[in-house]
């Protein structure tokens, strides 16, 4: 079974989605391109993991929580599951570049795919891609929109960690 909430945050509303056993999606509000047919058979109603995930997501935008402890299932190629990972890898109110977590990842040379990969990250936030960007410093890319990444290092760390 498949449950799913929307909440209303600071950078907009979002989709959570879990099953009975771990988070599955964190997602503005629509379903990423890769993950629209697992949502299809969903049920909207409560469910404790969609509750703790909604706590923790209001301490994380009040800067009360900086570590998410949430059972997450990450869904994706074998490529794409080690490119989410290094995510995790990323603390708070830090970044790295695109090229940093391709070596993290052994694949120096997957730039291109590591950046794909994150654009596909089913959780956002809790796996924090928008820790990620360019190595001159440069904002890169983002599935939310720019401005949202941007609101979200500031939260974390100051507009000193990209030009």
């Amino acid at each position: 079974m498949i449950y799913l909430k929307k909440i209303e945050t600071p950078i907009g509303v979002l989709r959570i989605a879990c099953n009975d056993k771990e988070l599955t999606m964190v997602t503005m509000d629509k379903f990423p391109k890769n993950h629209k047919e697992k949502y299809l058979h969903i049920e909207k109603k409560e469910h404790p993991i969609l509750t703790e995930t909604q706590i923790q997501l209001n301490e994380y935008f009040q800067k009360k929580r900086k570590i998410f402890d949430l059972p997450i299932g990450l869904y994706g190629t074998d490529f794409q599951i080690r490119v989410w990972k290094a995510l995790l890898e990323i603390p708070y109110a830090k970044t790295i570049s695109y090229a940093d977590q391709a070596k993290m990842i052994n694949n120096e040379k997957a730039l291109r795919a590591v950046g794909g990969a994150n654009g596909k990250n089913p959780l956002l936030i809790i796996v924090p891609c928008h820790r990620v960007i360019s190595k001159n410093k440069t904002i890169g890319g983002f599935t939310g929109g720019i401005e949202i990444k941007k609101f979200l290092l500031k939260l974390e760390g100051g507009s000193d960690l990209y030009t």
